[in-house]
């Protein structure tokens, strides 16, 4: 069988797409016959075979176990076709070449994970003699056996323990890492991987500190003991010689690569210590402190030798993801220098070497703060390989400008580390360190660049604390920018314009008269500079202007920034505009603010073709969409404001540029073109007169009409839906007036048209999403004279797609139909529902449906208006006491498994969530209690200063900050962001003091009924302790 699936193998190696199909099928196919896996491994482990089939097995035998190996696995489909005993075989052997010492670290790395998919499933219970037999062979192993014994033991760590069995091992495995790691007769990259294992333990250590507080506290402590001097001895490792970085196996290069690769791993052992058990580390901390301290230091030279001076690769990590190259070590060791400034500790030895009386003279030459400014320009300098890529491509230049970018470098890191060090003295010290720069001509163009860039962060970081600048000290800094503006280096240039915005427009430097000028410098720059890089932080510097600038002075910028925007835009190759994403949203951001001048203006200048030219290329940009839509509904807002003729004029300008947009997007396919031109439209009419003006319906309606019987985008049917729902709103008499000259009918009955289609069965959730607001919005223009017979069977459709509607914003969308009917027909409502039978599954008469729907879904519902309304409903349903409802029964509260085992996707799927079924009306008050808010929540109206005052006098003496980023390898914090899966998590519930009021009155008045007494008995704990607190806190 061997050579039938050697061939097979070789075949999903080919470039045609029909022999890969193929063989991936027949492999597909061999997936019940019990010798398959163990010839996947045989093949795997022959060093004959090419390297190229060998990782081909392994990857076809992961997807064979992930698919059939068991139904505790995410990606399982369904079906066992291992039985126990080549289950057995399979584990044995692919431990055996996990651990064989096999040459090349692929066939390690991917068997290894193999053997962590299949151990996070059957050990202990099925493969008990794992992590014994991995113990056991760390010590005899030689170097080659010994890496992969680390690599199955991390996989092992990282996705195969639980809790208890981690537990169970915890001392022995830390133990052997230790004896690892600490021999320095063992590769380096092999104490890495060990220390980097240790470091993964802590993970699951902070989920069991939970609920085991003191044996856990103990064993880390114990075991932080042990580590810690190993890892300051680590720390205290000067760095060999720079190597020659071309020869891959010298032995030189690969002491260079191992010293940081072990590096590195100590010091995020040690970041991830101090943010998970700061206190472990509490007696160590200003030791810590110093080595990291003179470790940046001793790094600041060859740093800038590899990566400033010369061009060499960062950013690389070996096959076990271990990186090796000196900008990862740098990163790492400023990320945690960051986390050590955050501890009292450190911060109190800080400020008290900077104290007045210790300083010389008043000057901060040779503290610490003037140290830290030396390394902190050092590492913020531009790398060439980044002048190179910017160079290139400025959208590249600019997402790294925003931060917007996944390239974490040392330069950023700096940025973050300057931002805490704001507590101190930065810009004095910064100041004293720039000003031999510029003054001794000696420093290069990227040191100047450098500082001016760290400059740029402790301002914006001050700007944010709403801290005050000395002017002095920023006129100081002011003429070295205005050297920087006028330097012949273009990104020294660049950085001078971005700068010289941000400072004069702070209000304590005290620079505003001279704002003006700086702004002409920067208008004038757009056109006349050679540089693209310089050009866009010009264009982007202007924001900051336009936004500090007196509205008269602004205005009169306007018209110049418009014109510099556009000037560039013709000087660009349009067609790679779509794929400059950051350049697009930076032209758009500035021209959006230069419109907010005085958005009335826009229709005596270009500013609205320029807008609709980006807005077409970067219609399918997310942000870039945003950012056109705020523009234009500031000129849109602003226009109506001045009066009906003025959004005519408007109207006449932009129609036949949208509806034109709307016929090319039809033409060439791009949704995105039409998705845009569609959400333009909707702004304006949201934002329209009453009543609209002439032919606005018949310029827009047709295109509409069309679009939502062509389109089957989501975004696109909701955009148009609301659109027409704001234009009957606004003027529901042209709606109704205006006929169709393509098909002959009349307003009235395209709109019955469309809103049929959306309910129809063929258009899913999404697309229909807000048809429900546009029913009801028809309902109430053209009341039930006009519709006659077409209302109850307007309603009969919006009931029967109710039944089978699945997305909570479509289900509120449709509920609110009858919600808003009921605030002043409940009884007529009920009635009508009463009579309507639905088909399928979900069916019954239309009052089981519906109450079924609303009363399950309220809790969702999201927006005040919307919960108002649905709160005013329930209890206008409620106060009927229709004998109906007690009929009905419907989902009650969750009946809660008390297994603490985590479930997979899988395991939810066999075994979902179960609910008990109770009555409509004890339902109904379940869900308008949910509805009142808590006393004790924040949320509650005078006692969120009480919380914050509470959390004020918690003390913790080692730990002040909290971690300068989110820690994504943390199970709690991945637990954390998880949860926001939960779709009702998206909908924020928020309370209004109206609709509390009006709660607390239902309920006291519900109170005295004898029918609320009954229901009061299938009330939780939490829910009568709820309305006994809501009745305390009202007599209060």
């Amino acid at each position: 069988m061997e050579q039938q699936v050697l061939d097979l193998l070789a075949a999903t190696l080919q470039p045609a797409a029909e022999t890969r199909t193929n063989a991936e099928r027949h492999l597909e196919q061999l997936y019940t016959n019990d010798a398959f896996p163990v010839s996947l491994i045989s093949i795997a482990s022959h060093t004959s075979v090419d390297l190229s089939l060998r990782q081909a097995a392994l990857l076809s035998l992961k997807t064979f176990v992930l698919r059939t190996w068991s139904d505790s696995l995410d990606d399982f489909q369904g079906i066992l076709t291992t039985n126990e005993a080549t289950k057995d075989q399979v584990r044995q052997s692919l431990l055996a070449l996990a651990t064989s010492g096999d040459q090349d670290r692929k066939v390690v790395s991917a068997s290894s994970y193999v053997v962590s998919k299949i151990a996070s499933v059957d050990f202990p219970d099925q493969w008990p003699t794992l992590l014994p037999t991995l113990l056991q062979l760390i010590p005899q192993s030689h170097e080659n056996q010994l890496h992969g014994v680390l690599v199955v033991l991390g996989n092992l760590v990282e996705d195969g323990f639980d809790e208890e069995q981690f537990g169970k091992s915890a001392i022995e495995l830390v133990k052997c890492l230790y004896g690892v790691a600490t021999d320095e007769g063992k590769k380096l990259t092999s104490r890495a991987l060990a220390v980097s294992i240790f470091r993964a333990c802590f993970d699951t250590m902070e989920v069991m500190y939970q609920t085991e507080k003191a044996s856990i506290k103990q064993f880390m402590q114990d075991a932080s003991d042990a580590w810690t001097p190993f890892f300051i001895n680590v720390l205290k490792l000067p760095l060999p010689p720079i190597p020659p970085l071309d020869q891959e196996h010298d032995t030189e290069l690969v002491a260079w690569r191992g010293t940081i690769a072990l590096k590195t791993q100590v010091v995020k052992a040690l970041d991830k210590i101090h943010r998970t058990f700061p206190h472990l580390l509490s007696q160590h901390t200003l030791e810590l402190f110093g080595t990291i301290w003179e470790s940046l230091q001793a790094h600041v030279g060859p740093y800038i030798a590899l990566y400033v001076d010369d061009s060499q690769q960062g950013r690389l990590e070996d096959v076990d993801r271990l990186p090796y190259t000196l900008d990862f070590l740098v990163i790492e060791e400023l990320d945690y220098i960051q986390t050590l400034v955050g501890t009292v500790t450190v911060k109190r030895e800080l400020e008290a070497q900077i104290a007045p009386e210790k300083l010389s003279n008043g000057a901060f030459e040779g503290t610490w703060i003037a140290q830290i400014m030396i390394f902190l320009v050092g590492f913020s300098q531009i790398t060439q390989e980044d002048e190179g890529l910017w160079d290139f491509d400025v959208n590249v230049f600019l997402s790294e400008e925003t931060s917007e970018t996944a390239n974490y470098s040392p330069r950023n890191a700096c940025s973050y580390l300057v931002q805490k060090l704001c507590k101190f003295p930065v810009l004095e010290s910064l100041l004293a360190h720039t000003r031999p720069m510029y003054e001794e001509g000696s420093s290069s163009a990227r040191m100047k660049e450098a500082a001016l860039f760290v400059l740029k962060q402790t301002l914006d970081e001050l700007d944010s604390c709403s801290k005050e600048l000395n002017p002095d000290i920023a006129r100081a800094y002011l003429h070295y920018i205005g050297l920087a503006m006028h330097d012949e280096d273009d990104f020294l240039r660049a950085r001078g314009f971005i700068l010289a915005a941000r400072l004069t427009t702070l209000p304590s430097t005290g620079l505003s008269e001279i704002v003006p000028d700086y702004a002409r410098q920067t208008l004038a720059a757009i056109d006349q500079d050679s540089s693209d890089i310089v050009k866009v932080s010009c264009i982007r510097a202007l924001q900051e202007y336009l936004k500090s600038l007196p509205a008269s002075t602004a205005r009169e910028f306007q018209v110049q920034t418009v014109a510099a925007i556009s000037n560039f835009l013709s000087a660009q190759d349009l067609s790679e505009l779509k794929e400059s994403e950051d350049l697009l949203d930076t032209l758009v951001e500035t021209l959006r603010d230069a419109i907010m001048a005085d958005p009335s203006l826009c229709l005596e200048h270009p500013a609205l073709d320029v807008l609709f030219t980006m807005a077409s290329y970067g219609a399918s940009s997310f942000q870039t969409t945003i950012l056109v839509n705020e523009a234009f509904e500031s000129i849109t807002s602003s226009m109506a404001a001045k009066g009906s003729d003025a959004y005519a004029q408007l109207c006449a300008k932009v129609l036949p540029t949208l509806t034109g947009a709307l016929d090319v997007g039809d033409m060439t396919s791009e949704n995105a073109l039409s998705d845009m031109a569609v959400s333009l439209l909707s702004s304006l009419a949201e934002h329209g007169p009453q009543p609209l003006p002439q032919n606005f319906v018949a310029a827009v309606m047709p295109k509409l009409y069309r679009l939502l019987f062509s389109s089957n985008e989501p975004i696109l049917n909701q955009s148009a839906t609301v659109t027409i729902r704001h234009i009957i709103s606004h003027d529901a008499d042209q709606v109704f007036a205006w006929q169709d000259p393509a098909t002959g009918k009349g307003g009235l009955e395209i709109v019955l048209f469309i809103i049929d289609h959306l309910l129809g069965p063929d258009i899913d959730d999404a697309s229909a999403a807000e048809v429900g607001g546009l029913t009801v919005e028809l309902v109430e223009k053209a009341g039930a004279e006009r519709l006659g017979p077409y209302l109850m069977q307007l309603l009969r459709i919006v009931a029967v797609r109710l039944s089978t509607a699945e997305h909570a914003n479509f289900i509120q969308n449709l509920v609110l139909v009858f919600a808003r009917l009921a605030l002043t027909n409940a009884k007529e409502v009920l009635d009508f529902l009463a009579q309507v039978h639905v088909e399928g599954g979900a069916g019954g008469t239309g009052l089981e449906v519906v109450l079924r729907k609303w009363l399950e879904n309220s809790v969702h519902f999201s927006g005040y208006d919307a919960i108002r309304q649905n709160v005013i409903a329930l209890t206008n349903i409620y106060k009927l006491h229709d004998e109906r409802l007690a009929t009905i029964q419907v989902q009650g509260d969750l009946m809660v498994d008390n297994s603490s085992r985590i479930k997979t996707r899988s395991q939810s799927k066999r075994t979902p969530d179960r609910y008990s079924f109770i009555p409509v009306p004890l339902k109904l008050t379940k869900v308008l209690i949910s509805e009142l808010a808590n006393p004790t929540s924040p949320s509650t109206p005078g006692l969120l200063q009480t919380q914050f005052q509470d959390h004020s006098d918690e003390d913790n003496d080692e730990w002040e900050d909290e971690p300068a980023m989110v820690d994504l390898s943390n199970p709690t914090t991945t637990a954390e962001l998880m949860a926001f899966a939960d779709e009702s998590r998206y909908n924020v519930r928020q309370w209004d003091d109206e609709t509390q009021t009006y709660l607390i009155d239902f309920f006291k008045q519900a109170s005295t009924e004898p029918d609320f007494r009954d229901l009061y008995q299938g009330l939780t704990d939490e829910e009568r302790e709820k309305l006994h607190q809501m009745e305390k806190a009202s007599i209060q």
